[in-house]
């Protein structure tokens, strides 16, 4: 059965007029309009489509996708407002998703960007917004193990750091010591599981924790090094935005990583740079502060 509000794999049933109608199971045959019809495509095939309704309210599938699908946050943008019945979000398809009064948690205008979760009433079948984001978010314990790869989306700050929504269910925190620069509401962001929480939430770090970040991160280091001929200008002092800039990570996770080649005899380090070293005998233990 074709599902409202998600893409879908449809089987074409027939040709006519106003384009393909497609299977869709117990909702019947679903329209897709021949604007959307590519080239040398039969009756008989199957074809990925997003399944909506139209302005007519009329279930019709379309080849266009939207920025997100039912079950999915969002950062979108209003394109327009009726006072009696909401406003109006550009999530990608032609006909505009509907923010209801009752779902908005304040006043709203054209050309305002917020986060939303796409959902659908499940009396009318209508995909609507929601602006009341605790409602939507599990705040069961997690089970996501600690280092696991993850999808973010930036809610707001915090005196501590960045809340972020997880995987489209759980609310997590990225610590501002974490962090080289500022975050942006409704920024997308790939992040690591640090620590689940007792209150259901995620403690959540932009670059992988121990040897899973340090080992990979050593080899970009000698990778950048012999790039550059064997010297690079940095160290101690230098700031975390230049390192996240040029690494990609932290400047916490740069300097465990460069310690981890001058133990092994990999570097040298310099006052204000690092340097591939040529003796590779590994230090004794102490030797570095």
């Amino acid at each position: 059965m074709a599902l409202i509000g998600q893409h879908n794999s449809l089987r074409i049933v027939r040709a006519a007029p106003p384009g393909f109608y497609l299977d869709g199971g117990a909702h019947g045959e679903i329209l897709l309009p021949g604007c959307y019809i590519p080239p040398g495509v039969m009756p008989g095939q199957t074809m990925d489509v997003f399944v909506c309704r139209d302005s007519e309210d009329r279930l019709i599938a379309t080849t266009e996708k939207p920025y997100a699908v039912v079950g999915e946050f969002a950062f979108l943008r209003v394109v327009g407002v009726n006072p009696r019945v909401g406003v109006f979000l550009d999530w990608g398809l032609e006909k505009d998703l509907l923010l209801p009064m009752r779902e908005q948690v304040g006043p709203l205008k054209v050309g305002d960007w917020l986060i939303v979760r796409v959902a659908l009433d499940q009396k009318s079948d209508r995909i609507f917004a929601s602006a009341r984001l605790p409602r939507w978010l599990d705040r069961d314990m997690p089970k996501y193990p600690e280092g696991q790869r993850v999808r973010l989306l930036v809610m707001g700050a915090t005196p501590l750091g960045y809340k972020v929504i997880v995987e489209h269910a759980h609310i997590g925190l990225i610590y501002r010591t974490d962090l080289a620069d500022e975050l942006a509401v409704g920024q997308p962001l790939v992040g690591y599981v640090r620590a689940p929480r007792f209150d259901g939430r995620l403690d959540i770090a932009l670059d992988r924790a121990g040897f899973h970040r340090i080992a990979p991160l050593t080899e970009q280091i000698l990778a950048a090094l012999n790039a550059a001929g064997g010297r690079l200008p940095y160290h101690d002092d230098s700031t975390p935005l230049q390192i996240r800039t040029a690494f990609g990570v932290s400047k916490k996770a740069f300097k465990q990583a460069i310690g981890a080649l001058y133990r092994d005899r990999r570097i040298k380090i310099e006052a204000h740079a690092i340097r591939i070293a040529t003796d590779t005998r590994p230090v004794e233990p102490g030797r570095m502060k």
